[in-house]
């Protein structure tokens, strides 16, 4: 089995993939994800996303079979509230990930009950459309500790030499209520800074981002940082491993600048 690289992804708005004109709006994100899709070393055995829409008070791993639908947005279209992305789940592997987990001495348990998120769906439908690679998810936990992630990360890393896909899916500018002119110049300074950031040496990448609230307008594009968290788990699944940008884009909603990684 060849090694899977990890990644950080911007997953975008909402149920962008199904609304025309926000699927219009995010053609460089569609770009950069069927790229993804294309670009790995081999079909994936399945796609374990760590969404920054789920989190708990431990580290809780999907085990549904059928995983449902969580629609975790607001204000869109009736119809949106009807999607479907009927991958299976991976109950099997989901228990591989959940003895990692426990190994490293993380708090985790098992959660047959949890669906996928638009952090998951909306990314994978336009990756694998035909929704028939496996896909399961380990939530973030509460209190968002950059150091607890990076050890969940460095704890699945053996899931990519086993066919996992690892996906962080988050935004690395997330402040919903300065999406517009406003984030132009602290969505372009962050991005500057993590483009820097994770362009250094392992240990030093890793200090810094551990460290993140020093980054220049840190806290206002991520006034809660449940969108940057999931970087902490890609990076520590590759850590030692090379960043490269997969997608980069200017102006988004307004004014963001956002950026996906790879690792790996």
């Amino acid at each position: 089995m060849t090694r899977m690289p990890s990644y950080f992804i911007s997953h975008g708005g909402g149920p962008w993939p199904w609304l025309p004109p926000m699927r219009a709006q995010f053609h460089n994100l569609e770009d950069s994800l069927k790229r993804i899709a294309a670009e790995l070393p081999e079909k994936p055995k399945a796609v374990l996303s760590i969404s920054g829409h789920w989190e708990e008070d431990d580290f809780a791993v999907m085990g549904a079979a059928n995983p449902p639908m969580v629609y975790d947005y607001y204000g869109f279209p009736k119809e949106t509230y009807s999607i479907t992305y009927p991958a299976p789940g991976a109950p099997e592997i989901a228990q591989r990930t959940l003895e990692l987990l426990e190994a490293a001495g993380l708090p985790a348990r098992m959660d047959l009950k949890q669906g996928f998120d638009h952090g998951t769906f909306a990314p994978l439908y336009i990756m694998y459309p035909d929704a028939q690679i496996p896909v399961y998810q380990v939530s973030l936990r509460k209190g968002y500790s950059p150091a607890e992630h990076f050890a969940m990360g460095r704890a699945l890393a053996p899931l990519r030499d086993e066919g996992v896909l690892i996906l962080g899916s988050g935004l690395s500018f997330h402040n919903l209520r300065m999406f517009g002119p406003a984030a132009k110049v602290p969505s372009e300074a962050f991005d500057a800074w993590l483009g820097d950031t994770l362009a250094a040496a392992p240990e030093q990448r890793t200090e810094a981002l551990i460290d993140w609230e020093s980054a220049p307008y840190a806290r206002t594009c991520h006034a809660q940082e449940d969108h940057l968290v999931p970087l902490f788990a890609a990076l520590g699944a590759a850590e030692g491993e090379p960043a490269t940008r997969v997608y980069h884009d200017v102006g988004l909603m307004g004014g963001v600048t956002a950026s996906s990684y790879r690792f790996g």
